[in-house]
């Protein structure tokens, strides 16, 4: 019989589910709601990019009290601390685009004028059955 799985690792489990679904909808989704998801997955204080990388320095400390304890290696607290500097660069490197999401974030604009009616072509215009 298997353990049951705890609320946290439930938890876990869901959060990569949802993520999954997020990516499904931000295949679908038009311009201006795909730049509010992104915009919203990039947030350095509140988006998933800046939360996932606060859950892997929390992994990392606790890597790192485990390792001096001796009940980890020291290689996955390296490892943890190298991820979560890694994710911190990269959302430094893509917080200098936020504001550009930002410009795209609002409904979609209709266009100024109304399109061009088609004009028939004297090449297509004729038929002869």
């Amino acid at each position: 019989m298997t353990a049951p799985t705890s609320p946290p690792v439930r938890l876990a489990e869901d959060i990569a589910r949802q993520l999954g679904r997020l990516a499904e909808l931000l295949a679908q989704a038009p311009p201006h709601q795909a730049a509010r998801i992104l915009g919203t997955v990039l947030d350095a204080d509140e988006g998933i990019l800046g939360r996932v990388t606060g859950l892997l320095v929390t992994g990392a400390h606790f890597a790192k009290d485990r390792s001096a304890r001796g009940t980890f290696p020291p290689e996955v607290w390296l490892a943890l601390g190298r991820a979560a500097n890694a994710l911190d660069d990269i959302g430094l490197d893509l917080d200098e685009h936020a504001e550009t999401l930002r410009t795209f974030t609002g409904p979609p604009r209709p266009a100024t004028t109304p399109a061009p009616r088609p004009v028939v072509c004297a090449l297509t215009g004729r038929r002869r059955g």
